[in-house]
């Protein structure tokens, strides 16, 4: 029971509660310098971000031969919108720039307290989270477009487009989150099977209820509700459910 217990305890770092608050408040210290110089690095260059966000509104405007008097620019109704606007795309940026350094002091503050079988396992899944968010965001961007297009379209021609910034960035936001995280699926699926919490077996039986699943959680989280990013989320969710089932059965032989 002795020789267990020291297995159990073998690579772990004892730390007492003031240790564990110390650390904490330098790891977030580190984080929030990290964010903030993202954000001014941000804030710096947020003309040529703006333009970068606008871009597939001229694009489903020219799509569209749509002629608006503010052209595609977004429209404020409000004096401060302008200011808080350039702040939160430089807080949204700033901390994307940051995200490496943050899950790196994240990383180290959970580190001292996982066992070495546990070690092993998370540097893949926290390597394999940040790729699949990553991949997520991008096809979120390349989807964008087309689904404010669609957007756009399906609201009938007597309807002229003016966006505000926080409408306009704010489901642009939401849209790459979206992805991002529902890219996460694989990584939970996988977590669930070597937890022992649902087999791959059971995963291969639930294949076709699962594809009716999948397509009606893309539907809800998808901010947009337009068919572009419901296909383009639960096609590679399809994908990733059967990986999954392949990776789950590797890892756990």
């Amino acid at each position: 029971m002795a020789i267990d217990e020291q297995e159990a305890d073998a690579g772990l770092e004892r730390m007492s509660l003031g240790d564990h608050l110390a650390e904490l408040r330098r790891r977030l210290i580190i984080s929030v310098v990290a964010v903030t110089l993202g954000g001014l690095l941000a804030f710096l260059f947020y003309n040529r971000v703006l333009d970068f966000l606008v871009h597939p509104y001229c694009q489903a405007q020219k799509h569209r031969h749509i002629t608006s008097p503010a052209g595609c620019n977004l429209v404020i109704n409000d004096p401060l919108e302008g200011f808080t606007t350039r702040l939160k795309v430089s807080g949204y940026l700033g901390l994307f720039l940051a995200s490496p350094v943050v899950l790196w002091q994240l990383w180290r503050f959970i580190t001292p307290g996982l066992h070495r079988r546990e070690k092993k396992y998370a540097i893949p899944f926290v390597f394999s989270s940040v790729l699949l968010f990553a991949a997520g965001g991008a096809v979120a961007i390349l989807t964008f477009p087309k689904a404010l297009d669609f957007l756009i379209g399906v609201s009938g021609k007597n309807i002229a487009t003016f966006f505000t910034p926080s409408k306009y960035i704010g489901l642009y936001v939401l849209v790459v989150a979206a992805f991002g995280l529902a890219f996460e699926f694989p990584i939970v699926l996988v977590f669930l099977e070597l937890a022992g919490v649902v087999p791959s077996r059971k995963l291969r039986n639930w294949r076709r209820p699962a594809v009716v699943v999948i397509f009606v959680i893309a539907a809800v989280i998808t901010p947009s509700q337009d068919p572009y990013s419901l296909f383009a989320m639960a096609i590679p969710m399809c994908i990733f459910y059967e990986a999954s089932i392949l990776i789950g059965r590797i890892l756990k032989k």
